[in-house]
């Protein structure tokens, strides 16, 4: 790996940042030109960096994608980082997740960079690559300081071997793994919602592929939860290309077995219930297919802290085979009387209505609920969750904002980060949560808009 020391912090100029805004229309054109020659040349010269980037989404050209919009954000709002506020710390949990290290950075920079000035050849003047250059190392340091303070928030910043206790099936794609730590201590803690990532070896592949997978229980000081669902294909849209298996899922369910070993992370995501936070308002959960893991481990918190606050389940299921949780659902349901579910199952083999529990055909339609006893749209504090296909997400969040919920009161899960374009809004309110020091000092934080200032 490249040096692990990075450049010190230098702002960059009025005139670099109006550069780098002014490359934005030739990005729109070779941003994935670009980021994909950037991906191989990286990869060629480092090949254990394989471990780190989702090998699948290399090959079906997502990350590629992903990355190209996250750049072409960046040129577009360079002059007022605070509307990427959200998607930087998305990024910087998933850095986190992944253990990414300063030294890191400076391998980014540099293949960036170069792929920069290999696809534009000489319309990349010298101006325009220290341009670029001064303002990947405002972002990434930034970022590194983020990163350092979730770090800092975890009592173990690394890999950490655990067992799979239990194996338990779900539905006929989902099953559930307990993983208890190998050195007897308890987990880390985290909010529901939040994800892990786990490495394994992939038949397929030469290093071994790291994923997220959401927590799907509430939290237990002896092991984690995960519920992962069998893919059985990448959908690419191109039938000359080969339809690659989910790798990591299918390794999972087929190969791994009871007191088989797992390595992971830390519990990390900007997507979670905050039970402080309004702790009378109403809770709206809406998932659609294995979207349901995050928001069941809310779910089980809730019912672990004994709330009372009014509480509405909207699920979306092709049917009874992929459905998840079912007898868990109903069984909670029956235990409160200000909460009910309403679940939607396409082919109709899902059964069992009650008073706090419907059933429902077809597709999940959130206007014919009732606006006030379903989505309690009558209290500006409701708190919306929702988890799913990122269509799903988008067109459902579009939804209950023109029934009249507060976009800022909508929440949905996202695992990447360049697909889904999000609010120009920033995300944190007060303080900026970098590290106040020197290298950052008389920047403007990117998550909260703030100056930063420099520690004593």
């Amino acid at each position: 790996m490249t040096e692990s020391v990075v450049p010190p912090m230098v702002p960059p100029t009025e005139e670099q940042i109006a550069i780098v805004k002014s490359t934005a229309p030739v990005l729109e054109v070779h941003g994935v030109t670009i980021t994909s020659t950037f991906y191989k040349n990286m990869h060629g010269d480092i090949p254990a960096l394989h471990e780190i980037f989702n090998q699948a989404n290399q090959q079906n050209g997502h990350q590629a994608r992903a990355l190209a919009m996250s750049v072409l954000a960046y040129a577009k709002y360079i002059d007022n980082l605070a509307v990427l506020g959200e998607t930087v710390e998305l990024i910087c949990q998933k850095h986190a997740s992944l253990v990414i290290e300063p030294a890191h950075y400076n391998i980014v920079g540099k293949y960036l960079l170069e792929a920069i000035k290999e696809v534009l050849g000489d319309a990349a003047t010298p101006a325009i690559i220290d341009a670029w250059g001064a303002c990947y190392w405002q972002l990434a340091h930034i970022m590194i300081n983020r990163e350092e303070e979730i770090y800092k928030e975890k009592a173990n910043r690394d890999w950490r071997p655990f067992t799979v206790e239990k194996k338990i099936k779900e539905s006929d794609e989902v099953t559930s793994f307990y993983l208890k730590p190998k050195d007897g201590k308890p987990v880390e803690t985290y909010k529901p919602g939040q994800y892990i990532t786990v490495k394994v070896a992939v038949p397929q592949q030469e290093w071994k592929q790291c994923r997220q997978y959401s927590l799907s229980t509430s939290q237990n000081p002896e092991y984690y939860r995960i519920s992962v669902k069998r893919i059985d294909g990448v959908d690419v849209k191109d039938p000359s290309q080969q339809a690659h298996p989910g790798w990591v899922s299918n390794v999972l369910h087929d190969t791994v077995k009871e007191g088989d070993s797992l390595d992971l992370t830390f519990p990390c995501g900007s997507f979670f219930l905050d039970s402080e936070a309004n702790p009378e308002a109403p809770v709206v959960l809406i998932s659609g297919g294995v979207g349901v893991t995050p928001l069941m481990a809310m779910l089980n918190t809730l019912v672990d802290n004994g709330s009372e606050r009014p509480l509405t389940w909207i699920h979306a299921t092709r049917g009874q085979s992929a459905y998840a949780f079912g007898d868990h659902l109903k069984a909670v349901m029956k235990t409160k009387k200000n909460w009910h579910a309403v679940v939607y199952n396409r082919d109709l083999t899902l059964s069992g209505d009650s008073d706090n529990y419907k059933v429902l055909g077809g597709k999940l339609d959130l206007p014919s609920l009732d606006r006030n006893a379903d989505l309690y749209l009558d209290n500006p504090n409701t708190q919306y969750f929702i988890c799913g296909p990122d269509s799903f997400m988008v067109e459902l969040k579009d939804i209950l904002v023109s029934l009249g919920a507060s976009a800022e009161n909508v929440k949905y899960e996202r695992f990447g980060t360049g697909d889904v374009v999000r609010e120009p809004k920033p995300a944190v309110t007060g303080g900026c949560p970098v590290s106040h020091g020197s290298a950052t000092a008389g920047m403007k934080c990117p998550v909260s808009g703030a100056i930063v200032e420099q520690s004593a």
